[in-house]
């Protein structure tokens, strides 16, 4: 952690932070925004999670990506933490699991910038209440 040793410091620090919590944050038209959701329960701040969030959140506005970055609960795949849910716009949700920095590169290249299929999705294992009504 950097030592902050002046007014200048401060007020960069200040910037950056409030950078990251726009991009967590974004709330005004977020279905045209590709949304990152980062499970942070137990199990996922554990596997490293954290530090998943951490880097979507400084690579995605690096690469001046639009997108929404939010930490969420348990998904239900303890087993393959970290786990991300992504949505990008006009496309279904898909999670992703054993999620490291490096898969998360992959994901933002691959997956999120060229909307290609990337290694690593978890298969949906369930219905909802809504879908079993309609058939």
């Amino acid at each position: 952690m950097t030592k902050i040793k002046s007014l200048a410091d401060l007020k960069n620090k200040k910037a950056e932070l409030q950078s990251k919590i726009a991009l967590r944050e974004k709330s005004d038209k977020p279905e045209g925004r590709v949304l990152v959701k980062v499970a942070m329960a137990t199990c996922g701040i554990a596997s490293g999670s954290k530090e998943v969030m951490e880097y979507f959140m400084e690579e995605l506005d690096k690469r001046n990506i639009d997108a929404i970055v939010r930490q969420t609960g348990c998904m239900g795949y303890c087993y393959a933490e970290p786990t991300i849910e992504v949505t990008v716009p006009g496309k279904e949700a898909v999670v992703f699991g054993y999620v490291d920095n490096k898969k998360a590169d992959e994901i933002i290249e691959k997956y999120i910038r060229n909307h290609e299929l990337v290694d690593g999705i978890i298969p949906v294992n369930y219905q909802t209440i809504e879908n079993d009504k309609e058939e």
